[in-house]
């Protein structure tokens, strides 16, 4: 028989007011289980005129401020967050059996953050945001490479290789947070938190 806690939902999601709490034990246990990327998640986002796309981007940074990502500011989804500032956040961990979803508003990291994040990515990385034009056509493959010699050629010293103002990070701030584990027959159990009055997830 499973243990349960107070909420009569299953152990797994602890006795606790602090979602970030709980995201965080989550993710510690998808680190150990997911063969591929724990760190995944599909963002949707939407222009303004509401209609939605979805993709999957790698969360690297989450505090009780929110969770962030880093990406070309100029592609699509950085397009349309500089419309519509609403987004959602999917986790899947099918080791685990678990999902969370994120729903809340994204605004841009500062630039000392986004500074120090692409600090710690490797040359070819820091490389490929410079030439990189997300979400633009290109006439061929070559043309891509080609960027990314001429930027390799401008930035050979590989410690010193400075941030593209168009790329930076992006920090969702949860409006709600619910986590939810796969129950037997379909009767899945779900944890919901939610903004209350005071600023503060609940």
């Amino acid at each position: 028989m499973n243990q349960k806690n107070s909420l009569g939902l299953n152990k797994c999601f602890l006795d606790t007011d602090n979602p970030f709490e709980l995201f965080e034990k989550w993710f510690e246990e998808a680190k150990k289980k997911e063969i591929n990327d724990p760190n995944a998640l599909a963002l949707g986002t939407a222009n303004k005129e509401g209609k939605p796309s979805v993709r999957m981007v790698l969360l690297k940074d989450f505090d009780k401020n929110g969770f962030v990502f880093y990406t070309n500011l100029n592609s699509q989804k950085g397009n349309e967050l500089k419309e519509n500032p609403y987004a959602t956040m999917c986790f899947h961990w099918k080791s685990l059996l678990r999902q969370i979803r994120i729903v809340g508003t994204l605004t841009q990291v500062d630039k000392k953050t986004a500074d120090d994040y692409y600090n710690t990515r490797a040359y070819e990385s820091r490389i490929g945001a410079w030439a990189s034009k997300q979400s633009s056509i290109l006439e061929s493959r070559d043309e891509l490479l080609k960027n990314i010699d001429n930027f390799k050629k401008k930035y050979a010293d590989r410690e010193n290789v400075p941030r593209p103002d168009y790329w930076s990070g992006w920090n969702l701030k949860p409006s709600s947070i619910e986590f939810w584990l796969d129950g037997e027959n379909r009767i899945h159990e779900r944890l919901k938190y939610t903004l209350n009055e005071k600023k503060k997830l609940d």
